[in-house]
């Protein structure tokens, strides 16, 4: 199996242009009431919370044990 390292890997990113007719879709499916579903299928209403969302990382906690 050939690797690229990290440095291979940004040279081959800033060499390859595409335009966007180029591009692939890509679809972001998101967990709903327990179930994943693609978000192009939510309504208007559902895709604007989707839009307003806020990721975070949880922290470890302080405590000692």
């Amino acid at each position: 199996m050939n690797m690229h390292s990290a440095t291979e890997t940004r040279h081959l990113a800033d060499v390859i242009t595409l335009s966007d007719d180029e591009r692939q879709p890509c679809e972001v499916w998101t967990r709903v009431m327990g179930y994943h579903r693609p978000v192009a299928s939510f309504n208007t209403g559902k895709k604007g919370e989707h839009a307003e969302r806020r990721f975070f990382a949880e922290g470890r906690c302080g405590l000692d044990r």
